[in-house]
């Protein structure tokens, strides 16, 4: 069957390379129910997790694809619309159990997407595909300084990040004018801070990474309660956010 044409609204772009895909599906994790993939389209990497033997529910905006996805074993439910939107605690009251998620994520809502993610605590496993700079942020990269921002923060506050590949152009069809990562996450039992304490969090490192080259001082200067902390703590105002290590970003979100 012929692939339709990649919608360039839905920034469709149909992954090809055949080490990729085996990879993707190598990362599977050792313990979970069932699996959620976001934008299946025609079926790359459906095809290869349908043959898991778990249940596999899918979640996919352009209804080109869904005779080829229904045609697939062990495809549950196919939902017509767009992930941003998705109600997560509806479908995980009824479809409890440890989910995998899997994506090759549209480049122009990845940061979203993966946001909202990390606010499931049904997922215990997510593989994912990003543009390389966004993909990048996401987790700590050797040798690289100043990397701390506000997704890394995230990131590492809930899950344990790792670079499971880099993938050219030439891996999809046709070909993004970016390079693109494939980022592994085991979502942590006990994360680093509780989900209660997801939106305080992450509406703090927005402020916080909003002017990121800014001196932390000039930065946090309407928050008067955490700069006298910090001034307690001898802790150097002048640094800037994206010097800091995530230890350091969780002692200050602490102090406010």
């Amino acid at each position: 069957m012929k692939n339709p044409i990649a919608n360039k609204a839905l920034g469709q772009h149909y992954l090809k390379d055949k080490n990729v895909i085996q990879n993707i599906l190598a990362d599977e994790p050792a313990e979970y129910d069932l699996i959620v993939e976001i934008g299946p389209g025609p079926a790359t990497l459906t095809k290869g997790l349908s043959e898991k033997g778990k249940k596999v529910f899918l979640i996919e905006m352009d209804d080109r694809f869904i005779p080829q996805l229904e045609s697939l074993d062990n495809v549950q439910n196919i939902f017509l619309e767009d992930a941003l939107n998705f109600n997560w605690e509806s479908f995980c009251k009824d479809h409890p159990g440890k989910i995998w998620l899997v994506s090759n994520l549209p480049y122009n809502i990845s940061s979203q997407l993966f946001i909202s993610f990390l606010n499931v605590s049904n997922i215990t496993k997510m593989t994912l595909m990003y543009q390389k700079e966004v993909g990048e942020k996401t987790y700590e990269r050797a040798h690289t300084k100043n990397q701390m921002n506000s997704l890394l923060s995230l990131s590492l506050a809930y899950t344990k990040p790792a670079l499971l590949m880099k993938v050219a152009p030439g891996a999809f069809n046709p070909p993004p004018k970016v390079d693109s990562v494939v980022v592994s996450y085991d979502v942590l039992e006990e994360p680093i801070l509780t989900r209660d304490e997801f939106k305080d969090f992450e509406r703090f490192i927005r402020l916080l990474f909003s002017q990121k080259r800014k001196q932390l001082g000039r930065v946090l200067k309407g928050e008067s309660k955490i700069i006298e902390k910090l001034k307690e703590l001898e802790f150097d105002l002048t640094r800037r956010a994206e010097t800091l290590d995530f230890s350091e970003v969780i002692k200050i979100y602490r102090l406010s």
